[in-house]
């Protein structure tokens, strides 16, 4: 039926292309910080690709990126180590930031 046909998104197999603003956060992020290692998130039926910093005490962010070739392009020009989130999981130290950020008083 072509009622349930999905239309290909613009920008590829990942979705949109990237937006500038997105990378100068990442950037930003890996200059202000020390000890950031990236990790990618696949895609899903529900988000595309993204791309998750996390820094020496579990600081973290998170940006849509175009694809994991993009997203270990972008790391390698840091020189910052890049993992599949998939085979690694996720760092223990973001879950301990997070765990200390919803203990903070607000």
């Amino acid at each position: 039926m072509a009622w349930f046909r999905r239309r290909p998104r613009p920008g590829g197999p990942g979705g949109r292309p990237v937006d500038r603003a997105d990378l100068e956060h990442l950037t930003q992020f890996v200059r202000s910080r020390r000890g950031v290692e990236a990790f990618i998130e696949p895609q899903t039926t529900v988000t595309e690709t993204t791309l998750l910093l996390v820094a020496h005490d579990g600081e973290w962010t998170r940006r849509r990126i175009e694809s994991p070739e993009v997203a270990r392009r972008f790391a390698h020009q840091l020189a910052m180590p890049v993992y599949d989130v998939r085979l690694l999981g996720y760092p223990q130290r973001m879950r301990d930031y997070n765990e200390r950020q919803r203990r903070r008083p607000a």
